[in-house]
């Protein structure tokens, strides 16, 4: 290749390609034609000697050389383009649409403090939530499904922090807690210590966004060689809240979320007698959107709604 020669527009192309993994939504980006774009890149693969993406079902997949050059492409056009035109976001005069992805729980502890904000500044920013439906919301990101994804997501943020500078999707702590065993104020273990015994003994109520009835609590206990009952699974902490309250049911929940069931003073908790993980909430975004002037001010006002949480959460406990 003879950098000389080279048509740099076609990086712009390969940026947006590599961003939406889709050429379709690429050149609507663009403002361009799909033949366009695809013409774009079949002189880009000629220039650098690659095939840079392949096609799938669900749009492109990148080659391991365009992975590689990606960042240097995006960090070269985000200099020029703050060089050329720096970029702001005045909330009070430019409209801005958000889709967050996150549980019925996580939206009930957030969400107050979030139009709080935006009615506040008097802010032409609108919010849709999306119901969360899986413990790994990166293809959503990655798709430009949604521009946020919050809650606790252990697996895909070990594999964030293990590919470190390479990742794509970004990640911010929120806020942490811890899980606890919660029943109905009365239930006959809600006196005395909750043993191993008894817990395994008892009926329970799993929370899933998948829908599987098998969740960290049961891979914890098969690790000690116990098992557990699964009665009845929901995909909602407002359903196990209803639930809960008017049977005989454990469930395992975020002490933090106590308050979104709706039914926090009609449920008594008990410390879990297994070792679990504490709960760590974060919010990923994809890296397209690092510098936006739009999604950095909501990004700092969804941090400032989960910190306000964990400060409230922390003077009652």
């Amino acid at each position: 290749m003879n950098f000389r020669t080279l048509d740099l527009n076609l990086l712009r192309v390969f940026d947006q390609v590599m961003a939406e993994q889709n050429l379709t939504r690429a050149a609507e980006r663009l403002a361009m034609t799909q033949p366009a774009v695809s013409n774009a890149l079949r002189r880009l693969r000629e220039a650098l000697g690659d095939e840079l993406v392949t096609r799938t079902a669900f749009g492109v997949k990148p080659t391991p050389k365009a992975e590689a050059l990606w960042p240097e492409v995006r960090a070269a056009l985000d200099r020029l383009r703050e060089a050329i035109e720096p970029r702001s976001f005045d909330p009070r005069t430019q409209e801005a649409t958000f889709r967050l992805a996150m549980a019925d729980a996580t939206a009930a502890t957030l969400l107050p403090a979030l139009v709080q904000a935006i009615e506040s500044t008097q802010a032409l920013t609108n919010v849709r939530v999306l119901p969360l439906t899986t413990r790994d919301p990166r293809p959503w990101l990655e798709r430009g499904e949604a521009d946020f994804a919050v809650g606790y997501f252990p697996q895909a943020v070990a594999a964030l922090e293990a590919e470190g500078g390479q990742a794509t999707i970004h990640h911010q702590r929120l806020y942490d807690g811890h899980y606890v065993c919660v029943m109905r104020k009365g239930h006959p273990l809600a006196e005395g210590p909750l043993t191993l015994d008894r817990f395994c003994e008892a009926h329970h109520l799993l929370v899933s966004f998948s829908g599987r009835a098998h969740g960290f609590v049961d891979e914890a206990l098969a690790a000690l060689g116990r098992t557990r009952r699964v009665v009845l699974t929901v995909n909602q902490f407002f359903t196990a809240g209803r639930v809960v309250t008017g049977s005989d049911l454990l469930t395992v929940l975020p002490y933090e979320f106590l308050p979104a069931t709706g039914f926090e003073d009609e449920l008594a908790i008990q410390p879990i007698p297994l070792a679990l993980q504490g709960v760590h909430v974060e919010v990923l975004w994809h890296q397209r959107n690092d510098r936006h002037p739009a999604h950095v001010w909501m990004r700092e006002r969804i941090v400032a709604a989960g910190q306000a949480h964990q400060r409230r959460r922390t003077a009652q406990s």
